[in-house]
């Protein structure tokens, strides 16, 4: 999880910058899930890798 104190912005810069696009959040989102279902997919591949070091 990321943490919230990372962004080193000021309060003031992002309350007075404009809005995301809808099309600017979906490309976020995209990314957002793409890079999720990338390290769900490792964790499977390392974890079915184990199951056949472990069966033989």
């Amino acid at each position: 999880m990321k943490s919230n104190y990372a962004n080193t912005a000021q309060l003031k810069d992002l309350m007075t910058a404009p809005p995301m696009t809808a099309q600017q959040h979906a490309e976020v989102m995209r990314k957002r899930i793409e890079h999720r279902r990338m390290l769900e997919e490792a964790k499977e591949l390392k974890k079915a890798e184990a199951w056949q070091y472990d069966k033989r």
